[in-house]
């Protein structure tokens, strides 16, 4: 259990690394044109998804999300505790990695979001969706060809960085986290519960829908 805590913990860590790595380098980089700067934090996403999938799923079930985790707990695929442990992991992890991303581009660690524009109904319309969107790729993909989660995860997101209104934050840890940085990726701190309510909302909508679908318990 020590293993995959850690496994999650880490993964989450290195999924905010990319997130917010790539967004303060896009956003340095492409001269205030917000279009490539967003190209360039989703294809980091993606690579950096593609990655921790792969090499940690076969440790944790590769997570990295509280919302999946969730998922996973309504199928009855992983137990109460385990749950907890995966979802404290997945919020330190992900904070841990917003700082080690500051420190490394020489930024105050310690920050807040200031990014204003991350609420009203539309955003989180957007987020409900596209957690929706997110759960059905995984279980979707582990009923019908296991072997390809990695690419179908990193495909997805890559593509609802642009085809969703809130960039598809579709994971409560990294809601959480990028509130904890005051850069291209982050999100005021007064908007990330109703980030985390549509994001949840999502999570009970997919299940009651995915296990009809699907025809799985």
């Amino acid at each position: 259990m020590i293993q995959k805590l850690v496994a999650e913990g880490l993964g989450t860590a290195m999924l905010l690394i990319a997130v917010i790595g790539s967004g303060i380098m896009g956003q340095t980089l492409s001269d205030g044109n917000t279009a490539i700067a967003l190209l360039g934090n989703a294809i980091a996403t993606c690579c950096m998804l593609y990655v921790i999938i792969t090499v940690l799923g076969p440790i944790s079930g590769a997570h990295f999300n509280p919302a999946v985790t969730l998922a996973f707990f309504l199928r009855g695929q992983i137990n109460a505790r385990s749950a907890w442990g995966y979802v404290i992991l997945q919020i330190v992890g992900g904070i841990l990695g917003v700082w080690a991303t500051h420190l490394m581009f020489d930024l105050p660690v310690l920050q807040s979001s200031t990014t204003m524009h991350r609420t009203g109904p539309a955003q989180w319309w957007s987020e409900i969706l596209a957690t929706c969107g997110l759960l059905f790729v995984i279980f979707g993909g582990l009923r019908s060809r296991p072997e390809t989660v990695p690419t179908l995860v990193a495909l997805y997101i890559t593509g609802a960085y642009w085809f969703t209104a809130s960039t598809s934050f579709a994971n409560p840890a990294v809601t959480i986290a990028r509130g904890f940085s005051d850069t291209f990726a982050g999100i005021f701190p007064g908007h990330i519960a109703a980030f985390i309510i549509a994001q949840l909302l999502a999570v009970g909508f997919s299940h009651i829908g995915l296990k009809a679908l699907l025809k799985q318990p």
